[in-house]
């Protein structure tokens, strides 16, 4: 049980800190908008490869514990 706690908060600093660079650095290169009046759409697409190459990581290292 003391290794789940470590986790979660290994985790919760994980989340913070992404956060924090996510606020400061916002939208990505490469993520798309389209603006005609008063009508945005915004397709962040940069930002799910981002995403999903960080979650890839996550999930790779968190499973060789197993």
């Amino acid at each position: 049980m003391m290794n789940m706690g470590k986790l979660f908060i290994i985790l919760g600093i994980l989340f913070i800190i992404i956060g924090l660079i996510w606020t400061f650095i916002g939208r990505l290169p490469g993520d798309i908008t389209f603006k005609r009046g008063n009508f945005t759409v915004y397709f962040p697409i940069m930002t799910s490869i981002v995403v999903s190459i960080i979650l890839s990581l996550l999930f790779f290292i968190f499973g060789r514990f197993r």
